[in-house]
């Protein structure tokens, strides 16, 4: 069986984010650029089903410019066999990603799509339930653990009154949370390594479909500046102050 697990480039979550001054968007110019962490998880993952015998291959997918390739190169030092790049200089949105990545299952016929649940920088978690209608596959989001049965996968997802548990006929989408595993680091010899393995790069607009952006960003701006707190000595105190100046109390 092989599973394919989409990946992507986003600024580093270590990185304080700074607004461009004309306000269109977001500064990435000389800013720390890595995999986004949900992404991370979904590697490992795939890589712990294939070290237990249940995937023969391990299929990393990225959909971006060719800095892209950095990212990929991560997920190939972590044990991913090979690499596919959709090269495009045009921001993506969650739908075309979804019909991109459709075109890459339809390619490779992989038993899993396994996908990290969110990007951490537009937070849309949208596109690994868009690609399970598209191919109309089952689906189970936001997984706790996977295990490969025969012809079925149970998935146990978190959900807000404690865990579900699912069984998805094969092939199917799984989406993975938090808590289902920690990444490991690439070692320098995989580092090394992953450096020989094979990255095919596919142009985008090859594809034909239609990945122009829909939704246009008119501004982009930083949160306003919290307030000092003030620290009040009595409870009569905090009472007045939130009578007269928060106004939450008459």
């Amino acid at each position: 069986m092989k599973i394919i697990v989409p990946v992507k480039r986003v600024v580093d979550y270590n990185v304080k984010i700074r607004v461009k001054p004309d306000g269109s968007g977001v500064d990435t110019i000389n800013v720390k650029m890595s995999m986004n962490p949900f992404d991370e998880i979904a590697v490992e993952e795939a890589i712990r089903l294939k070290e237990a015998g249940h995937a023969d291959e391990v299929i990393a997918v990225s959909i971006g410019p060719a800095k892209a390739q950095e990212t990929l190169r991560t997920a190939l030092a972590m044990g991913a066999d090979r690499a596919i790049l959709y090269k495009t200089d045009l921001p993506i949105e969650p739908l075309a990603v979804a019909k991109i990545l459709k075109a890459a299952v339809e390619k490779e016929k992989p038993g899993l799509v396994i996908l990290g649940k969110q990007a951490i920088d537009d937070d849309s978690n949208q596109t690994g339930q868009m690609l399970a209608a598209l191919l109309n596959r089952p689906q189970a989001t936001f997984a706790f653990k996977v295990s490969p049965q025969g012809e079925t996968v149970e998935v146990v997802r978190e959900v807000d009154g404690g865990l579900q548990t699912l069984a998805l006929r094969l092939p199917a989408i799984v989406t993975v949370d938090l808590r289902i595993n920690q990444p490991r680091y690439a070692s320098l010899p995989n580092i090394m390594k992953a450096k020989k393995k094979p990255l095919e790069e596919i142009d985008a607009a090859s594809l034909g479909i239609d990945i122009e952006p829909k939704v246009k960003v008119l501004k982009t701006a930083e949160p306003p500046t919290r307030k000092a707190g003030v620290k009040l000595k009595t409870a009569a105190e905090l009472v007045d102050k939130l009578r007269t100046e928060a106004g939450v109390l008459q």
